[in-house]
């Protein structure tokens, strides 16, 4: 299990910690609230939550299409473009390869159709760990219907050395969080 170290400790070299509140340059509103709300030797759990200025059912909409908002950086691909979410039970958030191959990031585990989305798997460098990981999307509509708060609660148990990276991919998950909420207030607009 030692032999994941050296990545837990390259992910958290080369991935800038996330603090507090992360706010997007091009991004108008309030910043996200990101932070680590657990972290042990072989687990962590991180929370990002942002309001986002669109109805739940447009925020849903974008949601689970990651195509639309997660990072080319952060894709085995280099291109978003090829992610893809099947929003059903034992549905793939999957992406394709250029060589013809494919990765499964996740696995839905749980949906309820605007307002809850529940994945299971890790996410990146995660994959390579002998640890379970469990993603869940909640979306709460504020009372006027034209708001909606997105909590985003990720955790990760079961390797050693997990907890020494929780500050990173809080960094990475508030940032992909920071693009849900500009694609979802972009296609409002359009």
């Amino acid at each position: 299990m030692n032999a994941h170290l050296p990545i837990v400790l390259a992910l958290a070299a080369a991935v800038p910690a996330a603090g507090p509140a992360i706010a997007g340059p091009a991004i108008a509103g309030p910043a996200i609230a990101g932070e680590v709300t657990a972290s042990t030797e072989p687990s962590f759990t991180v929370t990002e939550k942002a309001m986002i200025a669109a109805p739940s059912a447009r925020v849903w909409a974008v949601l689970i299409a990651p195509s639309a908002w997660w990072s080319d950086e952060h894709s085995w691909s280099g291109s978003a473009a090829n992610l893809s979410l099947d929003a059903r039970p034992g549905g793939c958030w999957c992406e394709k390869l250029p060589d013809g191959g494919g990765v499964e990031h996740m696995r839905v585990i749980f949906v309820r159709p605007g307002r809850m989305l529940r994945l299971s798997g890790g996410l990146g460098p995660l994959q390579a760990f002998p640890a379970g990981a469990v993603m869940t999307v909640t979306l709460d509509p504020a009372a006027d219907g034209k708001s909606t708060m997105v909590s985003v609660e990720y955790a990760v148990a079961g390797a050693p050395g997990l907890g020494r990276i929780a500050a990173p991919v809080d960094g990475v998950l508030a940032a992909q969080v920071i693009r849900l909420k500009a694609a979802a207030e972009r296609r409002l607009a359009d």
